[in-house]
């Protein structure tokens, strides 16, 4: 439609193409007293294209660099259309160039098209929402939230969380900034930034990925940023009232720099132990009488991935304080596949009828019910005869027919003890508090609140060691 359109008007006005010609732009900017200025009034004519990119999880790279090259030509050619009904006009106020350049029998198909390509466009802006969200939170980057899967494509996700962000945000700029002409500076001054974000991450790039020649690159880099700064400029010098939206931009900003590197902190305290140096302990405790017992199976969520280790947290809080007795250790890894449909297990036997891993393959469209997974895995090894579980006793009696199960997770707090400069304390006190915000532990890994023990461990980061205590005398 965009080439139809602006070929029909072409063709009166041929000459027009010559604006193609990198001259005038050159000689506008040069010569004209504000020339340099206007480029913020017509950067958005060069925006729209990342859109397509924002739509990559959906469509797919190879569509995207087969539509670009027809998505180019088709608006150079409505833009170089557009301009050449301009010039032909002598009136030209309240008049829209886009939709008077159509035929009056196609105006109303027109803006109905036009309508449909902005919900396309908003439903770019969404899905690309919800890939930037979700690879975010696989660096580490975002608060984990819940993740759906509409369809057997990994690409394809939908994330509640960001759907209603993105709802709340859209009706509180369209109450703040009321017209679109008071919006335009705040777009231009986002986009430019994200071009430059772009510039150098490309450079960063080819340099040390692609292996490309520094020298070369840097002319590039040269090129872009030298563009990029400019539009950035003009589109500054366009924000004078208001400005406020850059508080939605700083929110996001600080959840990922909050969430990366007090996640990094936390991370410092995570240690994982060989199990096999516990075996003789563990065995000592289950078969102590002396202790009550805490569950006949005692199942503990691990992160991992090494078949003999569990973390360092897991071993303490079975031993420290009051001693977790059960008759059989269970820890329960959870490996998320590429696979839409995956749904496997392995069982490895640590210690003797005692200490069992299970590692459990979930596919990326299937949501973790991760107890009932369990419960089933231990009537089919009963089931099997394995690991005498066909002959010990449950936890189930006569009052009381369910078997006796206990998942425990294990979630750190800040300790009173820290004593943190301004910056550390804000660091991980928002950390924590974005925490809480996030999908919680029994939530994304299935488990029924019934059967589930939360167990609160400090995290003391900067214990307080200048204490000076006087007793009184």
């Amino acid at each position: 439609m965009l080439f139809i359109l602006g070929i029909s008007q072409i063709i009166h006005v041929p000459h027009v193409l010559k604006a193609l010609s990198p001259h005038y732009a050159y000689e506008l900017l040069v010569e004209y007293p504000h020339g340099f200025w206007l480029l913020g009034a017509v950067f958005l004519a060069t925006t729209g294209a990342e859109a397509l990119y924002s739509d990559l999880g959906h469509c797919g790279r190879r569509n995207i660099r087969i539509t670009w090259v027809f998505v180019k030509v088709a608006l150079l050619t409505n833009y170089l259309g557009q301009a050449a009904w301009l010039l032909h006009q002598t009136e030209l106020i309240g008049r829209n160039p886009f939709f008077e350049i159509m035929p009056i029998w196609f105006l109303l198909p027109g803006i109905g098209i036009a309508t449909a390509a902005t919900i396309i466009a908003s439903q770019a802006l969404i899905s690309g929402s919800y890939t930037l969200v979700s690879e975010a939170m696989n660096l580490n980057f975002w608060p984990r939230v819940a993740v759906k899967q509409p369809s057997e494509s990994k690409g394809q996700i939908y994330i509640p969380s960001v759907n209603n962000i993105l709802w709340i945000g859209c009706i509180g700029m369209i109450l703040y900034f009321q017209s679109s002409t008071h919006m335009e500076a705040a777009y231009g001054f986002s986009i430019t930034v994200a071009m430059m974000m772009t510039t150098i991450l490309l450079s960063y790039f080819l340099i040390y990925k692609l292996q490309w020649n520094k020298f070369l690159v840097f002319s590039l880099l040269l090129i872009f940023v030298s563009v990029e700064t400019s539009f950035f400029i003009a589109n500054v010098a366009k924000i004078k009232e208001r400005w406020m939206f850059l508080f939605f931009e700083l929110f996001i900003f600080l959840t990922m720099y909050i969430w990366f590197y007090a996640r990094k902190i936390n991370n410092q305290f995570t240690r994982f132990v060989d199990l096999g140096k516990y075996a003789t302990k563990l065995s000592e405790l289950s078969s102590d009488n002396e202790i009550p017992k805490f569950a006949t199976h005692l199942v503990y969520l691990t992160k991992a991935n090494n078949r003999h280790e569990v973390e360092e947290k897991i071993i303490n809080s079975i031993f420290a304080k009051k001693p977790k007795r059960a008759d059989v250790y269970w820890f329960l890894h959870i490996n998320r596949t590429e696979h839409p449909y995956t749904l496997t297990y392995d069982v490895s036997e640590l210690v003797h009828d005692k200490v069992i891993k299970i590692n459990i393959n979930i596919g990326f469209r299937i949501q973790p019910r991760t107890e009932l997974y369990f419960k089933k895995i231990i009537q089919e090894l009963a089931k099997e005869n394995e690991l005498n579980l066909h002959i010990r006793p449950d936890g189930s009696t006569k009052y009381n027919t369910s078997p006796d199960f206990k998942f425990i997770i294990i979630e750190k707090f800040l300790s009173v003890e820290n004593e943190f400069t301004l910056k550390e304390g804000l660091l991980l006190n928002s950390y924590f508090l974005l925490k809480r915000l996030g999908l919680s532990d029994e939530r994304a890994f299935g488990l029924d609140k019934s059967d589930v023990v939360v167990e609160q461990i400090p995290l003391v980061y900067q214990p307080a060691n200048h204490i000076e205590l006087i007793r009184n005398k």
